[in-house]
């Protein structure tokens, strides 16, 4: 395992902040988890893994070793006249990978098209969009215990998956996710329900749409939505959706009649964190080198803020003024470091 010392974190997270990491290392191999993990254990120092960094906000200079994953590949492991179970590396892009299974015909992630990240992150985050999650199709998930020093298995029940979480979010940095397994479909059940999608569809005149057709309408949703990072620092949605109960989702609904929220179960809503944000005012607002996003009040963006320190204030200042209107705290989305 080669490492680097005192190392800018500026290309390797999308808010694209300045802060430093104190060691920085590539895993290629199961090997380089291994000794990574070691390396943290016998140094004493705290172990970051970090994918594309997408879903990251560093506040403070990084006093360990982060360690990028680039464990790569896509391994078709069994086929079946309706199924295809496929093995990939953690370090594969999802966007990329998506985009392979869209091709090849196999459904059931094409509504995820576009979501920034590697495959190792989307069990972590379980992350969903437009109806999808991915634990829908995840089978298992293979791991490197960092506690106990060996290779565990979990299949998905043993996953835990919630609303964006899982066992891994909820025991950080115990788990290194080296390879996930999908399975998907060769006759799937296409996902439109949302009505930008049909509006989309609708527009581009497709009454019988593919995965490729599903596939680029998401990207053209996601793209005229949201800013691109390489141009705009950004994690994505910043704040997860809030769930509350029935009574509440009432007596707020009674008070503000335009207000987002879909039906979770019987007894809970989940509200437009976006929405939220936008009638207190944040939508386009710019406060220094920080702003929300003039398409998305979801998205926090970096004018170049050179500290992640400033990004994580403005968000409190968001999170309050949310709790003070609506009485609901936020909750970022974003793993903040």
């Amino acid at each position: 395992m080669q490492t680097t010392n005192n190392i800018s974190l500026k290309p390797y997270h999308s808010f694209a902040c300045e802060e430093t990491a104190s060691h920085f290392s590539i895993i290629t191999c199961n090997k380089d988890i291994e000794a990574v993990a070691t390396w943290s254990k016998t140094n004493n120092q705290p172990l970051l893994i970090l994918g594309s960094g997408s879903n990251v906000l560093f506040t403070k200079d990084f006093d360990g070793i982060v360690a990028k994953m680039e464990l790569m590949g896509i391994k078709k492991l069994n086929e079946t006249a309706s199924e295809v179970l496929l093995e990939v590396g953690a370090g594969e892009n999802w966007h990329y990978f998506v985009s392979y299974c869209v091709q090849k015909g196999w459904g059931g992630i094409e509504n995820l098209s576009l979501i920034p990240g590697t495959v190792g992150a989307s069990p972590i985050q379980n992350i969903g969009a437009y109806g999808v999650e991915v634990k829908d199709t995840i089978k298992h998930v293979s791991a490197y215990d960092t506690i106990n020093d060996t290779w565990v298995n979990f299949n998905n029940n043993e996953c835990d998956f919630g609303y964006r979480t899982s066992l891994f979010k909820n025991a950080p940095n115990r788990y290194i996710i080296s390879k996930v397994q999908f399975t998907l479909q060769k006759q799937p059940t296409l996902k439109t329900d949302y009505g930008v999608i049909r509006e989309v569809l609708h527009d581009r005149n497709i009454k019988k749409p593919s995965l490729v057709d599903i596939s680029n309408a998401i990207i053209q949703i996601r793209t005229e939505k949201l800013p691109d990072p390489k141009k705009l620092g950004n994690a994505g949605s910043f704040f997860k959706n809030p769930l509350i109960p029935i009574d509440q989702f009432e007596q707020l609904k009674n008070k503000f009649p335009q207000m987002i929220a879909y039906p979770t179960t019987d007894t809970t809503y989940k509200l437009a964190a976006g929405w939220l944000i936008e009638a207190c005012g944040f939508k386009g607002i710019k406060i220094g080198n920080v702003g929300c996003y003039d398409k998305q009040a979801l998205v926090i963006v970096s004018y170049g803020a050179l500290s992640g320190k400033e990004i994580f204030d403005f968000s409190e200042s968001i999170i309050q003024s949310v709790r003070e209107k609506f009485n609901i705290t936020l909750e970022r989305e974003v793993n903040i470091l």
